[in-house]
C-alpha cells in the first residue's frame, strides 16, 4: 500500500530517511495479516540526532510571533480535514480500528488541534508586586524546550496529536516515538501533516524504533526537559523512575480500571447503551473502558438480561466493513492473553454469560459474573472486549467496590437523580468520573488525567499550559536597593 510505504522513514531534521538499525519494524494489518510497512528501525544515535535537531530549531520557534506559530497549526487542521478519508482508512488498517472508531478518533483530533490553535496565544505573563521599595517581579511563561512525546497503539493519531500540537503551539519542538504497532498513524503521518503545513525543519521529528535497539535514550538523554508518555502504568513507572533520576518533567497518562454504577434508581434501558459503548468500543482497548460495570442489586436481573442481548447482537468481523462493531485486538499477543484471562477466571469459579471465541486477532465479547470477591481480574485493567458484572447492596458497597483498585482513571454513575449521583462520583478515587453517561470522553478545555496508578499531572486547555512551559522570574530594580555589606 502505497500510503504506508511513503510513510515508512524515519523524519529527523526535516528530513526523510531509513534508520539505521540492523533490523526492521514490520506494520501488519491486525485483521488479515497484510503487510503495510516495513521500517528499519532508529538507532540511539538517531534518536541523539533528533533531539539535537529539535534543539537547534527551538529557540528561533520560541521567538517567532505566536500569531505565525497559529498560522501553521491552522493550516494542520485543514490538511487533516481535507485528507480525512485517507487518514481513517489508515486507522482502520493499521490498528483494526472500525469505521465508527476511526471517525470517533478524528473528531476529536480536530477538536484537539482546534484548541492547540488557541494555546498559541494562551500563555501570559504577570508582574507581581514585592515588599522592596521600587522593585517589580515580571514572570514569564516559557516554553520548556524540546518535549519528548512517547504514544500508544490504541488511538495513535489522536494520542501523538494530544500532546504534540500543544507542545509546538508553545513554542516548543518535539521528538515523538510512536507505538511499535502503530508507526504510521501515531507518527509519521502527523509528521507528514505538520511538513505540507509548513512547520519548520527540525521541530517535529518522529524515530520509529524499539527498546531493544535504544534502550531508555530517549528518556535519558539530556535534550528533552519534559517526556509525555501514554500507556501501561508498568512502562509508566519505568518511565516516571527514569525521568526522576534525571530530573525532567513528566506527563503519564496510565491504564484504567473503571467502574460503570447502575444505582437502583436509574434508567436501565439506557445504562446498559452507556455500559455496552463503554465497555467494548474499539474493542476494549481503551484506558477509560468499564472494566466493572456494578449494578444495584434491586435492578441486576433486569439490567443483566439485556446486557447480555445487546451484547450478543455486536457485529463481530472485518474493521473495513461498515457494519462492524468489534474489530481484531492489535496483535496475536493481546488476543491469545485475553482468551487466556477469560479461561482462567472462569476456572477460578466466575460464571460466563458469554464467552468469546478467538478467531485469529478477532475476539467475540465475553460477559462474566459470579467473580470471587478476591478474583485477581477485579483490580486489573483488562484491554479487550469482556466485561465483568458486580453486584452491590447499596451505595456504599458501590463506592467500596469502586475503589477497591489500584487506578483510578475515569467511571460514571447511573441514577435517577443526579445530585445523589454527583455525591457517588465525589466519593470514588478518580481523575474523572461521569454522570448518567458512559465512562469514554476526553474534551478539549477540561482537565484529563487520572489517580493512583493512572497517572500523573493532566492535560487538555490550561493543564497543557502547565504541562509544556515553565515559568521565569524577572525582577526590576527601578531604584536603589540597600545592601548589608
Amino acid at each position: 500500500m502505497s500510503f504506508f510505504t511513503d510513510l515508512a522513514h524515519q523524519y529527523i531534521d526535516g528530513e526523510w530517511r531509513p534508520g539505521k538499525g540492523s533490523w526492521d519494524i514490520i506494520d501488519f494489518n491486525p485483521f488479515d495479516g497484510e503487510k503495510l510497512a516495513s521500517i528499519p528501525v532508529a538507532t540511539a544515535e538517531e534518536v541523539d540526532q533528533a533531539y539535537r535537531a529539535a534543539e537547534r530549531a527551538q529557540q528561533a520557534w520560541a521567538d517567532t510571533n505566536p500569531y505565525a506559530r497559529r498560522t501553521v497549526l491552522e493550516k494542520a487542521l485543514r490538511i487533516v480535514e481535507e485528507r480525512e478519508p485517507e487518514i481513517a482508512g489508515a486507522i482502520v488498517a493499521e490498528l483494526g480500528g472500525t469505521h465508527l472508531k476511526a471517525a470517533f478518533e478524528l473528531h476529536l483530533a480536530k477538536e484537539f488541534l482546534r484548541e492547540a490553535i488557541q494555546l498559541a496565544l494562551r500563555p501570559a505573563g504577570q508582574i507581581l508586586p514585592s515588599p522592596t521599595e521600587g522593585k517589580e517581579n515580571r514572570v514569564y511563561r516559557v516554553p520548556v524546550g524540546v518535549v519528548g512525546v512517547i504514544s500508544p497503539f490504541n488511538f495513535p493519531f489522536l494520542l501523538s496529536l494530544k500532546s504534540v500540537a500543544p507542545a509546538l503551539a508553545l513554542g516548543n519542538a518535539v521528538v515523538l516515538k510512536p507505538h511499535q504497532n502503530t508507526p504510521i498513524c501515531g507518527g509519521t503521518l502527523l509528521a507528514k501533516v505538520f511538513e505540507d503545513a509548513g512547520l519548520p525543519a527540525g521541530l517535529l521529528n518522529v524515530v520509529v524504533t524499539d527498546i531493544a535497539e535504544i534502550g531508555d535514550t530517549l528518556l535519558e538523554h539530556p535534550v528533552p526537559q519534559v517526556i509525555s508518555f501514554t500507556g501501561s502504568d508498568k512502562v509508566g513507572r519505568h518511565v516516571a523512575t527514569v525521568c526522576a533520576a534525571n530530573l525532567k518533567r513528566v506527563v503519564l497518562e496510565l491504564g484504567g480500571n473503571s467502574a460503570l454504577i447502575v444505582l437502583d434508581d436509574a434508567d436501565v434501558e439506557y445504562a446498559v447503551d452507556a455500559a455496552v459503548f463503554s465497555r467494548y468500543v474499539h474493542q476494549g482497548q481503551v484506558c477509560m473502558a468499564a472494566n466493572r460495570i456494578l449494578v444495584d442489586r434491586a435492578v441486576e436481573a433486569e439490567f443483566t438480561e439485556k446486557f447480555v442481548a445487546k451484547v450478543a447482537s455486536l457485529t463481530v468481523g472485518d474493521p473495513a466493513d461498515p457494519a462492524t462493531q468489534i474489530g481484531p485486538l492489535i496483535n496475536s499477543s493481546q488476543a491469545e492473553s485475553i482468551s487466556r484471562l477469560v479461561d482462567e477466571t472462569v476456572e477460578s469459579g466466575a460464571t460466563a454469560l458469554l464467552h468469546g471465541r478467538v478467531d485469529g486477532n478477532l475476539v467475540s465479547p465475553s460477559v462474566l459474573t459470579g467473580l470471587p470477591a478476591d478474583s485477581p481480574v477485579l483490580r486489573q485493567e483488562i484491554f479487550g472486549p469482556v466485561a465483568l458484572i458486580v453486584p452491590f447492596d447499596g451505595e456504599d458497597e458501590a463506592v467500596r467496590i469502586a475503589n477497591d483498585t489500584p487506578y483510578g482513571l475515569s467511571g460514571a454513575v447511573h441514577t435517577g437523580n443526579i445530585e445523589r449521583g454527583v455525591r457517588v462520583g465525589q466519593r470514588i478515587h478518580t481523575g474523572m468520573i461521569h454522570i448518567n453517561d458512559g465512562t469514554v470522553h476526553d474534551e478539549p478545555i477540561v482537565p484529563f488525567g487520572g489517580e493512583k496508578g493512572s497517572g500523573l499531572g493532566r492535560l487538555n486547555g490550561e493543564s497543557m499550559v502547565e504541562a509544556f512551559t515553565t515559568q521565569k522570574w524577572i525582577s526590576v530594580q527601578h531604584g536603589r536597593s540597600q545592601f548589608p555589606f
